[in-house]
């Protein structure tokens, strides 16, 4: 397979993964976008209206990240080379993926407030971003490094 061909199947690779992460960043913004309207949204306490607008904040973030590389192949398309855009696409998926963790942590621990107001949404909220960070992030990282090892001798 010639480079170029090769760079073209990581082209589709990466659009075809951020298909995947979209919807998420997708649901997890329009929740947040509603909350406001809820009955309750006037009960919430500052702190809480905090954590709110973080959530949405770094969900709306994580959707620009997200959307911005299939945009930018769009609006550049038969002008930049596919190399130039998997290098600005691949940081882009990668933040926009930390900024949708952060997101999902913030909204699980706002919900958990709300409902429990106890530990437990602390509890909850720790457990569902290890799980985030360990499947995500750290396995895949670990592999990059553990095959990387294995390619060097």
């Amino acid at each position: 397979m010639s480079e170029q061909d090769e760079t073209e199947q990581e082209v589709v690779e990466l659009l075809n993964e951020l298909r995947v992460v979209l919807p998420g960043v997708q649901v997890l913004f329009a929740f947040l976008l509603t909350v406001p309207f809820s009955q309750r949204f006037h009960q919430l306490t500052h702190g809480e209206r905090g954590v709110y607008f973080a959530a949405l904040l770094l969900a709306a973030t994580s959707s620009a990240l997200l959307i911005a590389p299939s945009t930018y192949a769009r609006l550049t398309w038969r002008h930049a080379s596919k190399e130039r855009l998997l290098k600005i696409a691949n940081p882009l998926a990668i933040w926009g993926t930390v900024f949708l963790a952060a997101g999902i942590g913030c909204a699980v621990y706002l919900i958990g407030d709300v409902l429990y107001q106890s530990p437990w949404a602390g509890i909850s909220t720790g457990a569902i971003m290890f799980l985030i960070i360990l499947l995500w992030f750290a396995w895949p990282i670990y592999d990059r490094v553990r095959l990387g090892r294995h390619r060097d001798r």
